[in-house]
């Protein structure tokens, strides 16, 4: 394991170092590493890395949440509350909508199946959207109408919108039934998520107040506090919904606004910890990538994503009607609501683990969508970001 984790580090830093240098994002490199390194491919890594990848890809998660909720303020949340919130939802049922006709028209599945597709594909990657929004707070740019923080709102509750159609179309395949109880827990769950997440880091707040340790154990803490979070979702998720992922930013939003020293503290810490866990997230997604289901699927596959990439920028400009974001702002947006990876690394391969007959081709489905937009959405905020945004 530990020669895995080497060859994981230094392929990847390699492979980034090279994208970096030829002005794309480093993170095409890491996955470009991942599917050269993977058993997949040329078996530089042993299978034994799958055993771990999805737990390192859940701490990567914990830590780019934490670092998105340091990063927002409520005021400004307050601000851009409308549009936020049909960004958590509309653009993904949107782009369902269409993927579940389309999927049953190319790949003749049956309207279950296209369902579980369709809330694979449907996800926005936080892994690529988060760290180049709390970048562009850095920096300044689009601060004046609070555009990063609205991204970075609806893009973290979009992903736990998506979650709970894939469980519901899942439960229906395998001879469950579909309640009203399912599309009810959906604001059940944020509810409860942001209400326990405000607790947590009022508490975090307090106690840190009145006890000074270094900045790296705090840092510690409080991602060991979402990895508890994260258990216990599973422990009471069958009796009430609750989104960990929403608590965990939450917790980090109550602590910007009650101690935004201790928030600036925690975000040089976790700032240094990203380079590390960025680089585990993606080089392991490139790794879960068999090229062989790729071919399978062929151009059907890349044109159902590429189709329902339309239908999810229609999604985010009928959220956007109303504000007072201009054309260029608008178009930014959609670019920043592209890219998806860690969700579909996480639930594309389920569908094949259960034995559905269409699980292969679900995975294979998810891996294109993996390849074509992750570097796409990444490159197109990168480069546009300066000349769309204002910087304030």
């Amino acid at each position: 394991m530990l020669t895995d984790l080497a060859i994981i580090f230094i392929f990847g830093i390699f492979m980034a170092l090279i994208f970096e240098k030829i002005g794309l994002a480093p993170i095409i490199g890491m996955l470009i590493a991942g599917i050269i390194i993977s058993p997949n491919q040329m078996n530089l890594v042993s299978e034994n890395i799958f055993n771990i990848s999805a737990d390192l890809r859940q701490i990567a998660l914990v830590v780019i949440l934490s670092r998105a909720g340091l990063t927002l303020n409520f005021e400004k949340l307050k601000k851009v509350g409308r549009p936020a919130i049909l960004l958590s939802f509309l653009p993904a049922s949107i782009e369902m909508l269409a993927i579940i006709f389309l999927s049953q028209k190319f790949f003749s599945l049956d309207v279950i199946d296209a369902g579980i597709m369709a809330a694979v594909l449907a996800a926005v990657s936080p892994a690529i959207v988060v760290p180049r929004m709390i970048k562009l707070i850095d920096e300044g740019y689009g601060a004046d109408k609070n555009i990063p923080e609205m991204i970075l709102a609806g893009a973290s509750v979009d992903d736990v919108f998506v979650i709970v159609f894939f469980s519901s179309f899942l439960a229906l395949k395998t001879g469950g039934q579909l309640s009203a109880m399912s599309f009810i827990n959906i604001p059940i769950s944020i509810i409860t998520g942001v209400i326990f997440g405000i607790i947590i880091g009022k508490v975090f707040a307090f106690i840190f107040e009145k006890i000074d340790i270094n900045e790296i154990y705090k840092a510690m803490i409080f991602i060991s506090i979402g990895f508890f979070t994260l258990e216990l979702q599973k422990i009471i998720e069958t009796k009430i919904g609750f989104a960990a992922l929403i608590s965990i930013m939450a917790a980090g939003m109550a602590i910007n606004k009650e101690n935004p020293k201790l928030a600036n503290e925690l975000l040089f810490s976790y700032n240094r910890l990203w380079k590390v866990f960025e680089l585990l997230l993606f080089v392991l997604v490139g790794i879960s990538v068999d090229l062989a289901y790729v071919k399978e699927a062929g151009f059907l596959a890349v044109l159902l994503v590429i189709i329902g990439l339309l239908f999810r920028m229609i999604g985010v400009n009928l959220s956007l009607i109303k504000t007072n974001l201009n054309k260029n702002e608008r178009i930014f947006t959609s670019f920043a609501y592209l890219p998806k990876a860690t969700v579909q690394a996480a639930i594309g391969p389920v569908a094949l683990q259960m034995g559905l007959d269409s699980g292969n081709l679900i995975l294979s489905v998810s891996v294109i969508a993996i390849l074509v937009t992750a570097p796409l959405g990444a490159i197109l905020t990168d480069k546009t970001y300066k000349k769309l945004l204002k910087k304030s």
